[in-house]
């Protein structure tokens, strides 16, 4: 055996692992790398580096190869951040990059072996997923599931009252290009609207898209409220500058793009700015825990399900990719976390988590609330027996949320009436 090459980290940042890779018949490789700035496809032969695809974009994923032909084809945001299409180029000329897809929809696929026929799955933002079976010039050839919004679609009875998406962009504090998404109820005029401001923020996570999302955002429009999200600093495809400013830094530029999407809502006329309750998940319940406790009066309440609080509590192949060695680097550790700061909490906060987590395991939410007992910090709880990460169900589920809904009318944050 011996190394062909090595891959080698930017400064300040990370190896993403990625499987868009394929050996060829010819005895190169074509490899995905973010060697550049942004992920894309490379071709190693006989000792050298040719780039196929390059830009301030990325690939999302190598698709199939056709060596009949040379046609190479993979999916990427070339000509939409918020959405991934379907491209095929010519090995022997990769500059020019056909399109193969339609710009409206947001693309994943597959392909077979030979490079010849592709699986594609494809939604939009008024679209549920459609699946269908095409050439290797993207004609579609059959469909698998067409998932029309006809008279016999269980959706039909309900298209008329799904509330449109709005996209937009504002800046972080660096000048950076920020998205965001908003789904609004029929708002009467003069009449100001609470937001449910919804978020992730973690890496290798991208919220802000093109595609079909789900029906809970419109379930959540529905009672009257606003729905937002942004995607900060940190999460994917925008390339390594954008993702790697969390490194050593969690919990830091993550909160402040947060807080810049909480004061852009507050500009505006029809919403409420005092009722801009945040909601997350995960690294989304961690951020729930750090935007509280950075801005303080910000926010009329927060929910935080399932969240990290102790990061050394949590995956090291995960944790240590970000953050590094805890052994070398404890002090990194200790300003990520979400216990530290926990005596700052001021606004209303309603803790929710699974007690069978396997992922983000309980153990992080029982320290959580020894460290807000222990500083007198009044807090809701809602604990879950036997569900893990996910917490739902036909009987779950709607537990959950009318359990969230009444505590932020406890609070206020309540649609107009």
């Amino acid at each position: 055996a011996r190394v062909l090459f090595t891959e080698t980290a930017a400064p300040k940042a990370w190896i993403n692992l990625s499987d868009s890779y394929r050996f060829l018949k010819d005895g190169s490789l074509v490899w995905w790398s973010e060697r550049d700035g942004h992920g894309h496809l490379w071709r190693f032969a006989k000792g050298r580096w040719s780039q196929l695809t390059k830009g301030p974009w990325v690939v999302s994923a190598l698709v199939g190869v056709d060596e009949k032909t040379g046609r190479l084809t993979f999916t990427a945001n070339r000509d939409d951040p918020l959405a991934m299409q379907l491209y095929a180029l010519d090995l022997a000329h990769p500059a020019v990059i056909k399109p193969l897809g339609e710009p409206e929809f947001d693309h994943a696929a597959t392909m077979d072996k030979a490079g010849q026929t592709l699986l594609v799955t494809r939604s939009s933002s008024t679209q549920p997923p459609q699946v269908y079976v095409a050439d290797a010039a993207g004609q579609r050839l059959a469909w698998v599931e067409e998932n029309r919004l006809d008279t016999a679609h269980p959706l039909h009875p309900y298209l008329a009252s799904q509330a449109p998406a709005q996209f937009g962009t504002i800046k972080a504090a660096d000048g950076t290009t920020l998205h965001w998404k908003m789904i609004a109820p029929a708002m009467e005029p003069g009449k100001r609207y609470p937001v449910l401001f919804s978020h992730y923020g973690g890496p290798h996570a991208q919220v802000v898209t093109r595609g079909w999302a789900s029906p809970l955002e419109q379930a959540i429009v529905a009672r009257g409220f606003i729905w937002f999200e942004i995607d900060n600093r940190g999460s994917a495809n925008r390339g390594v500058a954008y993702e790697s400013q969390i490194r050593h830094a969690m919990g830091t530029v993550e909160v402040a793009d947060q807080l810049a999407g909480a004061q852009y809502l507050k500009t505006l006329p029809y919403v409420d700015a005092q009722k801009i309750a945040i909601y997350g998940w995960s690294y989304g319940g961690y951020m729930t825990l750090k935007m509280l406790q950075a801005n303080q009066g910000v926010y009329a309440a927060g929910i935080a399900g399932a969240p990290v609080t102790r990061w050394g509590l949590y995956d090291t192949h995960y944790t240590e990719r970000y953050l590094g060695d805890p052994r070398v680097v404890p002090e990194v550790y200790a300003k990520s976390d979400a216990l530290g700061d926990a005596a700052k909490i001021k606004d209303p906060l309603l803790l929710v988590h699974g007690m069978s987590d396997d992922n983000v395991v309980f153990d992080n939410s029982t320290a959580l609330i020894a460290k807000l007992q222990a500083n007198e910090v009044p807090f809701e709880m809602m604990l879950y027996p036997g569900y893990t990460h996910r917490v739902g169900g036909p009987k779950i589920g709607p537990h959950l949320w009318d359990t969230i809904f009444a505590f932020l009318a406890r609070h206020g944050v309540t649609a107009p009436k």
